[in-house]
């Protein structure tokens, strides 16, 4: 914002741009559109690093934390450097990457972490395995793979996830760490290599200013590897996820904004990414930062739990406006839609139910001008899934135009208002194609 309170022109977002093309770090092209977001890019110095000179070894067993620091020190003495580390798997406990690198991951190369709990910290703190923070011009990068040895972990934390559930606790997530997090960086990029076997979250760039992530690949073996997220940008602005594979245990992707309002995320593209196991591209559950301006375009979802995914309850919301999720193909889905301001989903209103209004407060959920556009769903494996909100908050200037789905149920609406439905088909096997509560008011459908 500007003094006067208006929006000041970002140099990263160009909103009168017809079309550009994009092609970055040799990847494929990306086609984007006026207003999209183009994150700075890092600028690394032209020095270059191989983590053997710095006494490692790649037989998978041997420890190389130490070589590791030497390696990160010797670059950051430089002013900044790209740091090559060769095939080979190459065993280490945390690492800490600084300012001006690129760490470089080789084809054949494998960062191993210690799967011991105690070298990163204790419960509930635990650092991230590899970690940057305050830090500027970072990038990973190559056709290398980053090993979590999430298998360490996941058994605790699915027995802990089942305990949870079954008291309702709020939280059902052991602590742990997570496998790659940047923390308040500026120009971060992420490209080609793949992340596995994470042990929480596998990419987190958190309180971080323009961040790409291009071209990698996240597996993380579903239902064994419990709240298993696959890239959560946590506030964030200007934000490019572009060509990316994640297959995983939970949120495929999680915008997240729990912080104070209008310390949230803004001005995010994801585009052209496949999703398959997980809960799909998701906003949430925390958003009492707000968020705006995130477009979700030309994805693929198979086999995911959900699609589109709008989540928060009365303790974490916040303002989430100005989202568009156009030109989607979901095969197999759970559900293909789903808003709700009601989470985890035992605490969703039966259907008719009038739920208890409350008093609007600084967390309470806001759905406003979301549009959901050239959507074709086949396959659903539980209905088409749902748009409620709140009888205090209703979902509020929500769009569906040219949405195609099939599903063994309907589309539930209830507190919404000035709900368009626009060339919107939704074939159901059992029951009305839309289940339309009497908390609707200003629906407008077209054919």
């Amino acid at each position: 914002m500007d003094k006067s309170g208006h929006g000041a022109e970002d140099p990263h977002v160009r909103p009168h741009l017809a079309l550009l093309l994009v092609a970055v770090g040799g990847f494929s092209t990306v086609v984007l559109h006026a207003a999209d977001v183009l994150p700075a890019q890092p600028v690394i110095p032209d020095h270059t690093f191989n983590l053997r000179d710095f006494g490692a070894v790649s037989d998978g067993s041997t420890l190389n934390t130490e070589a590791f620091k030497r390696a990160v020190a010797a670059v950051d003495q430089a002013g900044g450097g790209k740091l090559v580390v060769p095939a080979g798997t190459w065993f280490t406990g945390p690492i800490d990457l600084c300012n001006a690198i690129d760490l470089h991951l080789e084809a054949g190369a494998t960062i191993l972490f210690s799967p011991k709990f105690e070298d990163y910290g204790t419960s509930p703190r635990y650092r991230s395995l590899l970690q940057t923070v305050n830090a500027h011009d970072v990038k990973i990068s190559g056709t290398g793979t980053i090993n979590g040895h999430g298998d360490a972990w996941w058994s605790a934390a699915e027995a802990f996830k089942v305990e949870a559930n079954a008291r309702k606790a709020r939280s059902n997530t052991m602590p742990r760490p997570n496998l790659v997090t940047f923390d308040r960086c500026q120009r971060v990029r992420v490209e080609g290599i793949t992340l596995t076997a994470s042990p929480k979250f596998n990419l987190v760039p958190a309180r971080c200013e323009d961040v790409t992530v291009e071209g990698i690949s996240i597996f993380n073996p579903h239902l064994q590897s419990a709240n298993t997220d696959g890239i959560d940008p946590s506030l964030c602005q200007r934000v490019l996820i572009a060509h990316c594979r994640i297959d995983t245990d939970d949120d495929c992707i999680a915008i997240k904004s729990g912080g104070p309002a209008g310390e949230g995320v803004s001005d995010v593209l994801i585009t052209d990414c496949t999703f398959l196991h997980g809960h799909g591209c998701s906003f949430g559950s925390e958003t009492s930062g707000g968020d705006r301006r995130v477009t979700v375009r030309n994805c693929t979802f198979d086999g995911t739990d959900i699609g589109v995914r709008l989540k928060s309850d009365r303790t974490r919301g916040g303002l989430v406006e100005d989202v568009v999720y156009e030109n989607l193909t979901m095969k197999n889905v759970g559900q293909a839609i789903v808003i709700v301001s009601y989470y985890p989903d035992r605490d969703i209103p039966q259907f008719g139910e009038h739920a208890e209004s409350k008093p609007v407060g600084p967390t309470t959920p806001a759905w406003h001008r979301i549009t959901i556009r050239n959507v074709t769903a086949t396959g659903c494996t539980k209905n088409a899934g749902m748009i409620l909100g709140l009888p205090e908050s209703p979902a509020t200037d929500i769009t569906l135009e040219n949405v195609s789905i099939e599903a063994p149920a309907g589309l539930r609406l209830g507190y919404a208002k000035n709900l368009t439905l626009k060339k919107v088909a939704v074939k159901a096997a059992a029951g009305e194609p839309l289940l339309i509560e009497d908390t609707v008011t200003n629906l407008k459908r077209t054919d």
